[in-house]
């Protein structure tokens, strides 16, 4: 089932990447693709995350998912938001200047932001039910993210150019599963380094999922009725995830 997990994942993430190329982003779609995808992503982290790496760790993963949610901060320095839906109106206008988006640099995050994402995959948990929703939850979060940034991609690349960025981003993700599974189990520290690792990536959940709620998609940080209700749909299918047991 690891295999096909993350099979499955980089399947999701390079037809999510190549459908952008194809199909005009509409802001208000993805954006409400966006609100489902963070309140399962923080549902998941809640319901099945923080209770193992609390176990894990004890009281200490308190401090690595406050480390987590700020380093999300920094990250965001070099991504400009856009793995929380931040993305410059123009950007989405193909005939926009080049130089208003540095795409480099959005990549470059995205790529950290990504592998980040894996790493946690290729942990073995305590309770059965975790890895497979927390694979749900980061292919619900990779959707909305690789359209944005192949969306971004088509403003400064040509098309060729954009389907390879694509096809790179949607092997990130498995790779840092793959890593994190192969390594750990041959190195004790490496191992040991993976369950730090589980609770930042959750403090980076949190911070990803509540500025999705707060910010994203609607003028002055409004929440539409439309938003509310996607994002109860989100929790709801989170805590379906509660039957895999």
């Amino acid at each position: 089932m690891y295999l096909l997990h993350n099979l499955l994942l980089f399947i999701l993430t390079l037809a999510g990447g190549l459908a952008a190329l194809k199909y005009k982003v509409v802001e208000k779609h993805i954006h409400l693709v966006l609100a489902f995808s963070g309140a399962f992503l923080l549902s998941i982290t809640v319901l099945h995350l923080l209770p193992e790496t609390f176990e894990e760790n004890g009281h200490k993963a308190g401090i690595f998912i406050l480390l987590g949610f700020f380093l999300q901060l920094l990250i965001q320095q070099f991504t400009h938001g856009v793995e929380h839906g931040h993305i410059h109106t123009q950007a989405l206008d193909h005939h926009a200047h080049s130089h208003a988006v540095h795409f480099n640099s959005i990549f470059l995050g995205l790529v950290v932001h990504a592998f980040m994402e894996g790493l946690p995959l290729g942990f073995e948990y305590r309770t059965a039910a975790t890895e497979p929703s927390l694979y749900l939850a980061v292919a619900a979060h990779k959707l909305p993210e690789v359209i944005l940034l192949a969306t971004l991609a088509q403003t400064v690349k040509p098309t060729k150019t954009v389907i390879f960025i694509v096809l790179l981003f949607s092997m990130i993700t498995p790779l840092g599963s793959v890593t994190a599974l192969l390594l750990g189990e041959n190195y004790t520290i490496v191992s040991e380094g993976v369950a730090i690792v589980i609770p930042i990536v959750a403090g980076v959940f949190i911070h990803i999922a509540t500025t999705i709620f707060f910010e994203s998609g609607t003028k002055h940080h409004m929440l539409t009725f439309s938003k509310i209700l996607t994002i109860v749909l989100g929790v709801g299918a989170g805590l379906l995830t509660m039957f895999f047991e």
